[in-house]
């Protein structure tokens, strides 16, 4: 498995699982929005963290320079 994430693409997923915590736990989300745009960060992280998405991978996306 090659890493096809660059290191912005991994900040923005990083900062957009950090932006729906932060709109949790100050009530603007909640129910079914928070609980699929929790899973969509939990995604987000786990890739971030990897360095790698496996979507890119049909789209030929490659954002690592």
């Amino acid at each position: 498995m090659k890493t096809n994430m660059g290191v912005l693409d991994r900040i923005v997923r990083a900062i957009f699982a950090l932006v729906v915590l932060v709109l949790y736990l100050s009530h603007q989300l909640s129910g079914t929005t928070f609980i699929i745009l929790a899973v969509l960060s939990i995604v987000f992280l786990i890739t971030a963290f990897i360095g790698f998405c496996p979507l890119y991978v049909p789209l030929k996306i490659n954002t690592k320079k």
